[in-house]
């Protein structure tokens, strides 16, 4: 039985894009949209960046939330995200991102409710 509302997303054999998130397109990451809507800019997406890539200086209009699932991520302030480390930023806070050892991530773009 198929349930039409369900995706299914193999982030392992579904090809990426080019990473354009931040403003112009970057050859040294590769995205993947499972949920993310561009127009919005809210949504699950997938981030996998090069040994060396860095992303652009840019202040979130929502909350991002992101999942590192392989390699090292590091942060404008210097924090090393590795392996298993869940990283929440409010909406915005400024910051970058880059990694020296490349990087798989899933990104969570969304507003956060009210208290």
């Amino acid at each position: 039985m198929t349930l039409p509302e369900r995706t299914i997303v193999n982030i392992h054999d579904t090809p990426y894009d080019p990473y354009d998130l931040d403003g112009p397109i970057q050859d040294e990451m590769k995205q993947l949209a499972i949920s993310y809507d561009a127009t919005t800019r809210r949504g699950i997406y997938m981030i996998r960046m090069e040994p060396g890539a860095e992303t652009i200086a840019h202040t979130h209009k929502c909350m991002e939330e992101f999942l590192i699932l392989e390699g090292e991520l590091i942060e404008s302030d210097g924090t090393v995200l590795k392996k298993g480390d869940f990283c929440s930023y409010l909406a915005g806070t400024y910051h970058n991102s880059r990694t020296e050892t490349g990087c798989l991530l899933v990104g969570f773009d969304w507003d956060r409710p009210e208290a």
